[in-house]
Order: C-alpha cells, then sequence, then structure tokens
C-alpha cells in the first residue's frame, strides 16, 4: 500500500474478514464440530481454549493499533465473496496478495474472494506476491485454481516454486516478484522500528518450540555471550527477556537491533536482510519450508538455511556477507516494480 501511494495512486485496503479467520479470535467459538455434541462437549471444549485466546486477544490489539496507525481500510467491513459482489468498493484496479494467500492447505486457499472472483470484467484484477506456500497443490483443485488464476490479468507470485505451480496449471504468465516489504526502503522500516534495547542479544521467534532453534541459541549465548530475547507467544524457559503480546513496530525494532535472528519465520528472514542482521532460519514443522528456502536460495543465502543434519553449526555463527545479496535483491525489486507499473496500467 504504502509503495503504491508513493508513486501517486489512491490506495484503499478491503477490509475482509470471512468467519473463518475472525472466529479465531472468538473466545466462544467452537472450532472442531467433534466438540458440538451437547452442551457438555461444548463447556470442556471451551474451558481447554478460552485460557489460550485470551492471550491472542492481546496480540490481536496491537496489530489492530499498528494496522489503525499505518494502513488505510475500507470503511465497510465484509465477510464473504458474496458481500463483496453485492456492495464492491470503487476502484479501477483490485490486487491480491500476499502472505500465503493461496495456501491450499487452509480456508484461505480456497477462498474465491482471495483470487478476486468479486471484481467484474472490465476492472483491473491481479495478484503481487501471492504465495501458495508450498510446492505442490492437490489434483483435485487444480482445476478450480486453473479457472480462477487465469482470469487474472497479472499473477506476480512470491515464490519460484509458485510460478512452477503456475505453470503446472498450463498458464506461463506467472511472474517472481518480491514480497511487498523489500518494495520499502530500509529508512521507511526505520521510522516504523524506533524502540530502543540496552543490552546485546539473540532474537528468538519460534512458531514450533524448535529443538534445534534451542540448541543453536545456546550454543550462540556462550560462545558471544549475548542475551536470548524471544517474541515467542509462550514463554521459552531458556530465554532470559520476553515480549509477548507485541506488534509489528517493536516485531521491527527487536530485528533491527538485534546482534543475532534466530527463527523459523519468514519474514524474521526478511526484515534481517532489509537490516542486514547475522541470522539463522530453521525450517517448521509444516510444510510450507519453500517459503524460506526459495528467498533465500534467490539471494544466494542458502547457507543460512539450517537443517537438522547440520550438527557443527559453524556457518551460522560467521557474519553474513550481503554484498551479492542486495545485488541480487535490488535487480529482483526493480523486476517487481516494473510488473507493478504494467499491472495498474493495463486498460487504461
Amino acid at each position: 500500500m504504502k509503495y503504491l501511494m508513493r508513486c501517486g495512486h489512491d490506495v484503499e485496503i478491503i477490509d475482509y474478514k470471512p468467519d473463518y479467520l475472525n472466529n479465531h479470535y472468538n473466545l466462544f467459538n467452537v472450532s472442531n464440530p467433534k466438540w458440538e455434541k451437547n452442551i457438555l462437549t461444548k463447556w470442556i471444549y471451551l474451558a481447554i481454549k478460552i485460557p489460550i485466546r485470551l492471550p491472542e486477544l492481546k496480540r490481536k490489539k496491537a496489530f489492530d493499533q499498528f494496522k489503525s496507525k499505518y494502513l488505510n481500510l475500507t470503511s465497510t467491513r465484509y465477510s464473504s465473496n458474496e458481500d463483496l459482489k453485492k456492495s464492491l468498493p470503487e476502484a479501477n484496479a483490485y490486487l491480491c496478495g500476499s502472505d500465503q494467500i493461496w495456501n491450499t492447505l487452509h480456508k484461505n486457499g480456497k477462498d474465491p474472494a482471495f483470487y478476486l472472483d468479486f471484481v467484474p470484467e472490465g476492472k483491473i484484477k491481479a495478484s503481487y506476491a501471492a504465495s501458495f506456500a508450498t510446492d505442490t497443490v492437490s489434483e483435485e483443485l487444480k482445476s478450480i485454481l486453473k479457472e480462477r488464476i487465469e482470469k487474472l490479468d497479472g499473477i506476480g507470485v512470491r515464490e519460484k516454486s509458485g510460478v512452477n505451480i503456475i505453470r503446472e496449471l498450463k498458464i506461463n504468465r506467472g511472474v517472481n516478484v518480491v514480497d511487498p516489504v523489500f518494495l520499502l526502503d530500509r529508512d521507511e522500516w526505520d521510522k516504523m522500528g524506533t524502540e530502543k534495547f540496552n543490552e546485546q542479544y539473540i532474537l528468538i521467534y519460534d512458531f514450533d518450540n524448535s529443538e534445534l532453534i534451542k540448541e543453536i541459541a545456546i550454543k550462540l549465548k556462550k560462545e558471544k555471550g549475548f542475551k536470548i530475547y524471544s517474541i515467542n507467544p509462550n514463554n521459552l524457559k531458556y530465554a532470559d527477556k520476553y515480549f509477548k503480546f507485541v506488534g509489528p513496530e517493536t516485531f521491527i525494532s527487536l530485528v533491527k537491533n538485534a546482534n543475532f535472528v534466530l527463527s523459523n519465520s519468514f519474514h524474521a528472514a526478511v526484515f534481517s536482510i532489509i537490516f542486514k542482521k547475522n541470522f539463522a532460519i530453521v525450517n517448521r514443522k509444516e510444510s510450507i519450508n519453500t517459503r524460506m528456502r526459495d528467498l533465500l536460495d534467490d539471494l544466494k543465502l542458502s547457507d543460512r538455511l539450517v537443517k537438522e543434519t547440520d550438527n557443527e553449526f559453524v556457518n551460522i555463527i560467521e557474519n553474513v556477507n550481503f554484498n551479492e545479496c542486495r545485488n541480487i535483491l535490488n535487480n529482483k525489486i526493480r523486476i517487481s516494480k516494473e510488473y507493478l507499473d504494467k499491472i495498474i496500467v493495463l486498460k487504461e
């Protein structure tokens, strides 16, 4: 959004919250049908889930504050593809993207709204940095994906594996573009990450309570003398300091000021690259590791991806050489901006 505004466009983000996303923060939602049999099973389910959901609401509040401060959302909130068709926000061009938006392992990847199905003919519609998050899609979904994606005027996907999936659908217009955060200069992110920390630290952002991340963090702490900071929702016993329920501004500040970033998060890798931080990425337990792998391969940083078989961790302790990475990234950013420029004027 910010990049397009800097190009002189009026930009709004459609406030789209279908029930399957909104219910994630509904304290009393029973999302598993097995527990909906009777009042007793519902109460047992909620007794387990509510203590987990309450902390998530605190984190959501921090993200809502960030959205209110930096993002320009439509005045209307939409909850379905049909809602969007009935009351379409007026625009000349519509873009969809980015992180895991087409991940068919989840409901959003099957939702027609995320393929701009609601946009009428005659309007520009395209994807930017759409991500499948996996190497393949199931055979039974290929025909519907092909039908939806080939209607787009432009097909910008974030991973090279996504370009391959588009080709498998017999569509030859897929363009590999960078994650939207790369479209803004480091100076822009510096303005958002203004919090300061008085210690040298390793930053841990771990979705899986990874034993490998724990092992590397403790080893680094012993060798370098750094503290261990964690922004996990749950406390990590080996961390020295916890940042729970924080929003994007604190996350950016923590990466910006870290001496080392250790994570299984795609965007932890992205911001480490933006701020030129020493970092290492560990694979997730889920089958969505193509995001990290493709990013690091493309930028000649594949040695920053740590596997279970890597016992010594020698490479990751060494400083990252960002020189080659930066040249490659600058070229990819140029291609991505050219793609956006062409799409937005496509039918004018």
